[in-house]
């Protein structure tokens, strides 16, 4: 029978979308085929849905997600009953059902309803449903002891009308009142109880959707400008001296058309980011010259200016009415939606609570959750020695609202915060160092000038060298400021690793520093290693880079039954290539005897297993492979392009492996999800006490490819 969970409140104003978005990121790790369902819903797009479909990569029919309008069912209730409105609402409940492991019910807003007895028809429905419940409780603007009597008695309402109660969720508390109302629910109700502050940002409106709601024109702005959450409103009618003190990071600026003068401040203000402004509003259907739209336009690239035809005060009034909402449009709001959830209910308890069925596949989306989850257990600071580069920096906009690690940004701080403005990009909890005016130079060019002294590196070029953003990055590591660093958006291989060669070398009882890729197919994750470092490894260093990868595989939860991969399978072939093969594997079995270990055998009696059941019929390995060593860097690399191209498999990596600190590499094609995703393992990898205790060991690894 497929499970169900029913979320849902006691009265509108909750804020249960960040709930709502929370438990499905609960469901998505555990299980492969979620489905959604929404009982009653009103007229207009449902946003929420949208942004669970592109997010979670749903492909449920919309139409099976809706039981029936608000207006149909109040029609039927008054009509016929409420047991016949309930019995329509199962059937299709049970229609959809019954093609996923796992349905999340999105319960009634309490808005603009006319059905009597809401909450009793939301309890009904969970228990006809069979699904348990997690019940919201909104508590902005109210005190402590009002917010703990509302849980109380909304734990106590769906209880007494059968419902199994998992968890209550009291959500958009005033901030400084957080702890206080956690210590008065503690132990009174018999389920757990979470309480999340309230978040301005989730409820602040972003500039397209004020621009949509008052009818606006564009004038100027691009899509991460029109993206931007307007946090305040300031409006400008004073002179530009008083006007730009008045001024407040993420203000949304009002001001009448015809003040071009405020216009140019503000924008030049936020060029200089004291402060960045979400944007510009003009009243009265008035627009500035082309001459000061382009120059506003030079000053800050993407910042949008809006036009709208009404007064000053009509617009203010609609203003302060908009709230933010989530949406597929958002992306950011629901990260910072996930960071909140994530932050203050403790997950593993709760998807304990709801017992999700597990599929028995990872599939790429739980690989990811199962990141992210992973590095934000033992928290890291991770170096980002490309601070400047827009990819990173909405990488780092992702990982920092989610809580993912500490992290340091590397460049010219003036650049770094101009860059993030323009691109809305909060980066308060991060650290910026500029290696070149940074204080840490010259103890770092010391530092370095000790190491390759047999090298000929005298302080004098060392203090030269040591600027560079990867050398800097990589000391910063070595020295334990950092815990691991994550380059090569926009820097080669070569130029991202050689400093870890020189700087934090290998681990003790390595010879070789190796890498793999996760290759995350539509069911399971492959290890692919070395597609990245070691253009042709000998028997023994290719036997070092299969226990690495083992181990690697192992940390991610990917259990290691390693393939050592040939043109040939088993004793079928003969030749130099072959025979290397067949050594390397032979010395796996010695070194590491717990293994299982197949080799060599050809890539699709590795992973085919009709194919495993006529070649090797009788192995524990062949056609069940999850670790995949290959010969070569030719072939190596060529197969995880390949793989990832013609089967849209999602590469992660390349992942280094034998380096006593985490250094990891990024293709300079990535995406922003793939420097999200390395930048977790990097943290993850930080967690082993060995990334942090080990002592230098010179290294023998070969010069790096560019991958």
């Amino acid at each position: 029978m497929t499970r169900s969970l029913y979320v849902t409140g006691t009265d509108r104003g909750d804020g249960r979308q960040v709930v709502e978005l929370g438990v499905m990121e609960l469901l998505t790790r555990q299980v492969d085929r979620v489905g959604v369902f929404r009982p009653l819903v009103h007229d207009g797009p449902d946003r929420l849905f949208e942004l669970l479909r592109a997010r979670y990569r749903l492909t449920q029919d919309a139409a099976s997600v809706y039981g029936m309008d608000q207006h149909e069912a109040a029609t039927l209730q008054a009509e016929r009953g409420t047991d016949e409105l309930v019995s329509r609402l199962v059937e299709r409940f049970h229609a959809m059902a019954g093609a996923y492991e796992m349905v999340l019910v999105l319960g009634t807003d309490f808005a603009d309803s006319q059905l009597p007895d809401e909450l009793a028809l939301n309890a009904r429905l969970a228990n006809e449903f069979g699904a348990s419940v997690v019940t919201v409780v909104g508590g902005r603007g109210q005190s402590a002891e009002s917010v703990e009597a509302e849980a109380r008695n909304a734990h106590r309402a769906y209880a007494g009308l059968g419902c199994e109660v998992l968890a209550t969720v009291v959500n958009r508390v005033e901030p400084a009142l957080r702890d206080e109302i956690e210590r008065l629910l503690a132990g009174h109700l018999p389920v757990p109880c979470y309480v999340l502050p309230d978040d301005p940002s989730l409820a602040a409106p972003t500039v397209r959707q004020i621009a949509h709601a008052l009818g606006g024109t564009v004038l100027l702005g691009d899509d991460a400008g029109l993206s931007r959450d307007a946090l305040d409103f300031v409006f400008g009618g004073a002179m530009l001296p008083n006007f730009l003190s008045a001024l407040t990071p993420g203000c949304l600026v009002v001001t009448p058309g015809d003040r071009a003068d405020l216009v140019v401040g503000a924008f030049a203000a936020h060029s200089a980011g004291t402060p960045a402004i979400s944007g510009v509003l003009l009243t009265l259907g008035e627009r500035p010259s082309e001459e000061i739209l382009r120059l506003a336009e030079r000053l800050a690239p993407g910042t949008a200016v809006i036009s709208v035809p009404g007064l000053s005060f009509p617009t203010a009034n609609e203003l302060f009415a908009l709230e933010g909402k989530l949406s597929a449009a958002t992306p950011r709001k629901a990260e910072t939606a996930l960071g909140l959830f994530e932050r203050y209910v403790d997950t593993s308890a709760l998807l304990g609570r709801i017992s999700a069925p597990s599929s028995g596949r990872l599939t790429p989306m739980m690989f990811e959750h199962q990141l992210l989850e992973q590095a934000r257990a033992t928290r890291r600071r991770v170096v980002l020695p490309e601070g400047t580069e827009e990819r990173v920096l909405r990488a780092a906009d992702v990982l920092l609202r989610r809580r993912v690690c500490a992290l340091t940004l590397l460049g010219p701080e003036e650049q770094i915060r101009k860059k993030a403005a323009d691109l809305g990009v909060d980066l308060a909890d991060a650290e910026l160092v500029d290696p070149a005016t940074s204080p840490l130079r010259e103890r770092f060019a010391e530092q370095y000038a000790e190491l390759r002294a047999h090298k000929g590196v005298t302080v004098e070029l060392a203090y030269d060298v040591v600027v560079d953003v990867n050398y800097f990055g990589t000391l910063l590591v070595e020295s334990g400021l950092a815990d691991g660093m994550v380059s090569g958006s926009v820097h080669s291989t070569a130029a991202t690793i050689r400093p870890a060669f020189e700087i934090i070398k290998t681990l003790p009882g390595t010879d070789i520093v190796s890498s793999v890729f996760f290759m995350c197919l539509a069911d399971k994750v492959l290890v692919y290693g070395d597609c990245a470092v070691n253009p042709d490894p000998g028997a023994e260093q290719l036997a070092d880079i299969a226990v690495q990868s083992a181990g690697t595989a192992r940390r991610f939860a990917v259990e290691p039954r390693i393939a050592m991969l040939s043109y040939s399978t088993g004793a079928s072939g003969t030749g130099a290539d072959v025979d290397k093969v067949r050594a390397a594997t032979e010395l796996v079995r010695e070194r590491a005897g717990d293994l299982l270990i197949e080799g060599p055998i050809q890539y699709d009696a590795a992973v085919e297993p009709s194919v495993a059941a006529t070649k090797l019929p009788d192995s524990e390995v062949a056609g069940r492979a999850s670790v995949l060593i290959f010969p070569d860097l030719n072939t190596g690399n060529n197969t995880y392009k390949a793989v990832q191209r013609s089967a849209g498999a999602i590469a992660v990596g390349p992942v280094l492996q034998g380096l006593r600190k985490p250094v990891n590499d990024l293709s300079r094609g990535a995406l922003v999800q793939d420097i999200v995703n390395t930048v977790a393992i990097t943290a993850i990898q930080a967690q082993t006490p060995q990334a942090r205790t080990s002592q230098p060991q010179t290294p023998h690894a070969q010069t790096p490819a560019d991958a």
